[in-house]
């Protein structure tokens, strides 16, 4: 037994609870199988918002509200992908959201993984044409390369459209997003693994390849909405701890395990903290589902500018997108060294396998409030190596792939780091300037790709 674990009595309730209860694989079977991808514009979207706005209302939550914010829609289209010459031949493709409708001709040209040194490489010979680059990521780069740094690339060497292939077999085209919340400047699409190399292999082969790209996409404003609940804090009930994951999924899939995982984990803390420590809490726990996660980090961007005035009382945020997959249910701070002895603590205090290490990105929920100098991590695994999303953002990202032990890890974890930060007298951490937010964002390595994307604002 550990004597110096002041929390020992309420960890023991909940991860009990966590732990005979079937009732997150419940939710994440409502989610997926009655709702489907939820997609940003769907009449799923909505009904999800609003089950999970239940939901928290049936644990207990106060304050529970929708709050509606508009954002740029994208619709699919049908697409369509040719060889011209030297040969005929049709292949499947589908569009990535923010795709514009255009028709394309124009050769094809391969950057290989669209790592910086390849585009480099290419210089100036993208400019026309249609560029094509894998999923994956180079070995030796260090750091996982983007979807959007490799278009945002293609765009700036002037192509005329992109081609992004999956790295995996068997899984078909691998989705996601072009831009944040704007339509796309040129035309993006997605191929599976087998075609991709059969495009290869016609550079290979004939070493000039022509093709005509057709899309009839639809860009138009929309509206979605952020679902808030808050457990008050009874000694400071102004400051907040924030657990947030976004609950809309791509198009063409359930979404299971990215994000629904990680929002059905985010809720079964929330229903555990309000059943054993609602009482107790010091701190106000705020639950946050996000919506449009997946085409910009909309919602979480619009929740930042709404409550502005409330920054500064956050005290953490901890994003959950994903965290009920195989990944280790650690703590991935955002270069926040002063935490790390905190941290360190929790996990000797709750014997879990929940690594501490410093890491950030620009894809994910806690970016809105990194920027703003906010205090946050992503729960994930600081010592895994880059690597793809296996069927992550393909069509077989599906119910049963995710189980229910990695489910619970996640909620257990999540809910003993939520007490802790919660009720600790004083938070080792306080909001960085903006000049300090700044200097991260000049020099990280991970932050290379939203580099990038500042040269294509307008």
């Amino acid at each position: 037994m550990n004597n110096n674990n002041p929390y020992m009595n309420i960890d023991q309730q909940m991860v009990g609870d966590i732990y005979t209860s079937r009732e997150v694989m419940d939710n994440l079977t409502v989610l997926c199988d009655d709702f489907g991808s939820r997609f940003a514009g769907t009449p799923e979207e909505f009904k999800a918002a609003q089950y999970i706005s239940d939901t928290f209302t049936r644990y207990g939550l106060k304050n529970v509200r929708l709050e509606e914010y508009p954002y740029a829609g994208w619709t699919r289209g049908g697409a369509t992908l040719t060889i011209t010459e030297p040969i005929e031949r049709t292949l499947h493709c589908i569009s990535l959201p923010y795709c514009p409708a255009d028709d394309i001709h124009g050769e094809l040209v391969s950057v290989g993984h669209g790592s910086p040194p390849e585009y480099s490489e290419l210089e100036d010979n993208a400019r026309g044409k249609l560029v094509m680059a894998k999923s994956s990521s180079p070995i030796d780069l260090g750091r996982w390369v983007h979807r959007k740094e490799k278009y945002e690339r293609a765009v700036l060497g002037g192509a005329s459209a992109f081609i992004f292939v999956s790295e995996h077999p068997g899984v078909g085209p691998e989705t996601g997003s072009l831009q944040n919340n704007r339509p796309a400047p040129i035309p993006g699409i997605s191929v599976c693994k087998e075609d991709g190399d059969f495009l290869t292999r016609c550079l290979e082969r004939y070493e000039k390849v022509t093709m005509r790209l057709q899309t009839t996409d639809i860009n138009e404003p929309r509206t979605s909405w952020n679902v808030v609940a808050d457990l008050p804090g009874k000694d400071f009930p102004d400051e907040m701890v924030v657990l947030g994951c976004h609950y809309d999924g791509h198009d063409i899939s359930q979404g299971a395990h990215d994000p629904a995982s990680g929002m059905v984990s985010v809720i079964e803390t929330a229903r555990v903290l309000s059943t054993y420590a609602s009482d107790s809490l010091k701190r106000t726990v705020r639950f946050i589902a996000f919506g449009t996660e997946e085409i910009g980090l909309t919602g979480a961007f619009r929740y930042v500018d709404a409550h502005a005035e409330e920054l500064d009382n956050i005290q953490f945020m901890l994003n959950m997108d994903a965290a009920g997959g195989k990944s280790r249910k650690g703590i991935v701070l955002h270069h926040w060294e002063t935490l790390e002895p905190f941290f360190h603590t929790a996990q000797q205090q709750i014997h879990a396998d929940m690594p501490v290490g410093q890491k950030v990105h620009s894809y994910s929920d806690h970016f809105p409030f990194f920027l703003e100098g906010v205090p946050s991590c992503h729960m994930g695994d600081p010592t895994s190596a880059p690597s793809g999303r296996g069927f992550g953002h393909t069509a077989y990202d599906t119910l049963e792939k995710v189980e229910l032990d990695n489910l619970r890890r996640a909620s257990s974890v999540g809910a003993r780091i939520a007490l802790r930060c919660a009720n600790t007298d004083s938070f080792p951490a306080k909001r960085r300037s903006k000049a300090e937010v700044q200097q991260i964002v000049d020099t990280d390595p991970g932050l290379e790709g939203y580099r990038i994307s500042l040269k294509l604002k307008v």
